[in-house]
């Protein structure tokens, strides 16, 4: 068992939370996942697979699977908050009052709040007080650490043992767990890599080739970069895993939710309409809203993003928007 965790509890039942379920179990720990439907909840104990988000991976006996919060922390040694960004503050503020407060709690959510532009470890604490906290992130399709391919992390904290503490709870043969202090750094690089991801699908579905993807790709590190400046961020850390590792396995994976998303949308879909017909969250859309509100906010230039934001939801073509970003000004690099 890793570092002495016996016990493990994880909200949220979607991809993510399914794998972070999976990977605990299979090292040993007794692992309850929770789910806010008690329809989905019975659907997954039934059929002992995630058919919905996760389908042809086993979930294994030992396997707790409820909705109610009192069981799922019951015991739990570490805490695995796997709710997408957007919805993280309603589950929160719900599962208050049975959460312990001295368990550290693992996110494995990217993205920042609308309205109140907070990542999503940021809301945890909110919701819950002082706990300790960290983040999952990097280059992690879910079906691939599943079937154990093999894959390297980034677990964050401000707290280095708390760092630490998810990296030996999660680290297997199949999956290297890399720890470290900047926080800040990580959840933004994995915010912000969502929006460039879409901007790369829309390159995809508009036939821009692999030139135009390579200079997107580029650019749009330096903007998470710059953004990250702001937060008094490590440079080191856009340059990792968390931030061109990540970027690179969301911009190019073709079961990418984000890219498929920006895909669809240079082909001639509206966001709207992507959304309405996509099971799993995207989360670079509503992102992309706060991204831009925090660019604006603190001066920051992140052309990118802003022709993503154009695109979503102002109704420009993203031939049009293209053709913005390569007619500004010219200047040196970077």
């Amino acid at each position: 068992m890793p570092d002495g965790i016996s016990r493990a509890c994880v909200i949220g039942d979607g991809a993510m939370g399914t794998v972070c379920a999976l990977l605990l179990c299979e090292q040993g720990v007794d692992v309850t996942l929770w789910g806010r439907s008690a329809d989905h909840v019975n659907l997954l104990g039934r059929d002992r697979e995630n058919k919905k988000y996760l389908a042809g991976f086993a979930l294994p006996d030992a396997l707790k699977i409820t909705n109610e919060a009192i069981e799922a922390f019951r015991g739990a040694e570490l805490i695995v908050s796997a709710v997408p960004c957007q919805f993280m503050r309603d589950i929160w503020s719900q599962l208050a009052g049975n959460a312990p407060r001295e368990v550290a709690i693992v996110s494995v959510a990217k993205g920042i709040e609308v309205g109140t532009l907070q990542l999503p470890t940021a809301i945890i604490k909110v919701c819950l007080g002082d706990v300790p906290i960290a983040c999952l992130s990097g280059p992690s399709i879910a079906s691939e650490v599943a079937d154990h391919k093999p894959a390297s992390l980034v677990a964050a904290s401000d707290d280095e043992a708390v760092a630490q503490l998810v990296q030996h709870a999660f680290s297997t043969p199949q999956l290297r767990v890399y720890s470290s202090t900047d926080l800040i750094g990580v959840e933004i690089a994995g915010a912000v890599k969502n929006v460039i991801a879409i901007a790369a699908g829309i390159c995809d579905g508009i036939g821009a080739g692999d030139n135009a993807k390579a200079s997107l790709l580029t650019r749009g590190l330096v903007e998470i970069a710059r953004l990250g400046e702001v937060f008094h961020a490590h440079p080191e850390t856009f340059r990792g895993l968390a931030g061109v590792g990540d970027l690179f396995t969301t911009c190019v994976s073709k079961i990418g939710r984000n890219r498929t998303a920006g895909e669809r949308i240079g082909r001639g879909e509206t966001a709207k309409h992507v959304l309405a017909t996509t099971t799993s969250v995207i989360e670079g859309i509503p992102t992309t809203r706060s991204v831009m509100e925090l660019a604006t906010r603190h001066h920051v230039e992140m052309p990118i993003v802003e022709a993503v934001a154009t695109v979503l939801f102002e109704g420009q073509s993203p031939t049009s928007a293209i053709e913005r970003l390569m007619t500004r000004r010219l200047r040196a690099e970077p």
